[in-house]
């Protein structure tokens, strides 16, 4: 659902957005991450709760383009102000471009770049925000770019390796389903009245299958209603926290996709904190950022446990070994960059090494998922077959004695 808020800046300012969020309680969270006052939240009624397939989006690779731009312009020489106006005028993403026209005006006006881009949470991750506000404050911003557009563009690989990897095995999915609906509703209907005719006792998986050709020929509006009935509703279930912790607990319990799931978190919170620290982010507030944008609910409550147990002075190493998530790898690399003093760099590694990782698991998830499916369909057609065949065989008997 979408959100219309109204706050007040650290300085008296009052801004303005619209942010997507199951309640209005993520929507303060986001407020006050940002250190911002909320003065009014409501829902925005001029949308729908769900956005529309035409809706424009800003994806990682547009995002990654952006930095990317931001950054050669940057280090050309060209003013925040000037690189901005360029920005708006070539970016082909419509919303990213109405956005970042907004925000060249309110640049004009004074604002600093990240408290205008804070203004636009549904467009800018709050990844990208801190780390351009870290880059204002220590007077980096051109090398802070470029690091959140190598950053994104890493992103933008994983989840292109995940959509490929995944292509195969819903095609098969989606064809089993198709050959199945085709011999009950096209097929077995030819054979019912042969099987009415001869008058011989049908056994039960016949009659079953009689019956789901009929129910699927006849009340094929019924079935329509229960398959997007469920769809809404785990839709539903998904954006309720208690729905979303579950399902993110179970993409870590699921022995075909644990592996491929636990390698994208991995590589994703190392290569995020590695980016956070090296950008001079204090660990903590690098920890806050990273627990967000793991993009798993269940892991990103447990690093918010981990960041408290830092805060009492635990090491790093030890609070993210206590949480069970990561491969025992991590926590050892993690303490081998504290001992040495370059915990970021050594982050840096261990996400290139996971990013290998990802492909790998990826690969191996949908070698697993693949015969899988085969088996499903071949077991699913041959029950189809032998109920069709079953009552051949009566006939032949009765026609022989």
């Amino acid at each position: 659902m979408q959100y219309k808020y109204k706050a007040a800046t650290e300085n008296g300012q009052v801004v303005e957005g619209i942010h997507d969020a199951n309640g209005e309680h993520e929507v303060l969270a986001m407020l006050k991450s940002n250190d911002y006052i909320p003065i009014s939240i409501e829902l925005n009624k001029d949308s729908s709760s769900s956005p529309s397939v035409l809706t424009p989006r800003v994806k990682k690779k547009d995002i990654a383009v952006f930095c990317r731009q931001f950054y050669t312009m940057l280090n050309a020489g060209v003013s925040i102000v000037k690189s901005l106006d360029i920005l708006e005028k070539q970016t082909e993403n419509k919303l990213l471009k109405k956005v970042s026209g907004i925000v060249y005006g309110d640049v004009q006006k004074g604002l600093t770049l990240s408290e205008a881009m804070k203004k636009h949470p549904n467009v800018f991750p709050s990844l990208l925000i801190n780390m351009v506000e870290a880059g204002e404050v220590s007077g980096n911003l051109d090398t802070i770019m470029e690091r959140m557009s190598n950053h994104y563009e890493k992103e933008n690989k994983i989840e292109n390796k995940i959509k490929v990897a995944m292509v195969y095995p819903i095609a098969l999915g989606i064809a089993s389903i198709a050959v199945v609906i085709f011999l009950l509703v096209a097929v077995m209907p030819t054979f019912v009245g042969m099987f009415e005719s001869s008058g011989v006792e049908l056994p039960g998986p016949t009659k079953l299958l009689l019956n789901v050709s009929d129910s699927l020929q006849n009340h094929w509006y019924i079935h329509l209603i229960v398959v997007l009935a469920m769809v809404f509703g785990l839709n539903y279930f998904r954006k309720m926290d208690s729905g979303r912790l579950f399902l993110d607990g179970l993409k870590l319990r699921i022995p075909i996709i644990k592996r491929a799931n636990t390698m994208i978190i991995t590589s994703r919170f190392t290569r995020t904190l590695s980016t956070l620290l090296s950008s001079g982010i204090p660990l903590l507030q690098a920890m806050e950022v990273v627990a967000k944008i793991v993009d798993n609910k269940l892991v990103g409550n447990r690093l918010e446990y981990s960041k408290e147990e830092v805060r009492k002075g635990i090491p790093l190493s030890r609070a993210i070994k206590d949480i069970n998530i990561f491969p025992p790898m991590v926590d050892s690399m993690i303490k081998i960059g504290e001992e040495s003093g370059s915990l970021d760099d050594i982050l840096n590694k261990s996400a290139d090494f996971y990013d290998e990782e990802v492909e790998t698991s990826l690969q191996k998830m949908a070698a697993m998922m693949e015969p899988l499916l085969i088996v499903f369909m071949a077991v699913v057609v041959g029950f189809i077959v032998i109920a069709m065949a079953l009552p051949m065989f009566d006939m032949v008997n009765t026609v022989q004695i």
